[in-house]
């Protein structure tokens, strides 16, 4: 069964830190993109960051540059993003993904949401960054 979960969110004062991870389960990410959305209430879905499992390469968006980092286990086929320097308004509920088929990390926030089949497509965690 293709699985997809999310953890460690939670409650966190501006300036803090979270490590999120993201447990996949019934495939391997092989040489595809995978990566991190979040949304927020009444906000479009934006697209956090992405890492390449080919290469590495990393994506970010802009409000979180400097600030966030993402990385990935293969072997463990693990995800992860570390947040540091929280602000309010990173609070969302922030979900991981590996679109089967999105080979590079080029256009990740445009990614369908589905894209691939819904299953590679986790439940989010949320995250409250409080001022």
């Amino acid at each position: 069964e293709v699985q997809l979960q999310a953890s460690g969110g939670g409650l966190v004062q501006a300036g803090g830190s979270l490590r999120l991870s993201c447990a996949a389960s019934g495939f391997t990410f092989d040489d595809y993109a995978i990566g991190w959305f979040r949304q927020a209430p009444g906000k479009e879905r934006e697209g956090v960051s992405c890492i390449s499992s080919s290469d590495g390469s990393t994506d970010y968006a802009d409000s979180v540059k400097g600030r966030f980092t993402i990385s990935s286990d293969n072997d463990k086929n693990m995800l992860y993003l570390q947040m540091n320097s929280l602000k309010p308004e990173d609070t969302a509920v922030y979900y991981c993904a590996a679109p089967r088929g999105f080979l590079s990390c080029g256009g990740w926030g445009a990614v369908p949401y589905g894209y691939g089949g819904t299953d590679y497509w986790g439940k989010g965690t949320l995250v409250t960054v409080s001022s």
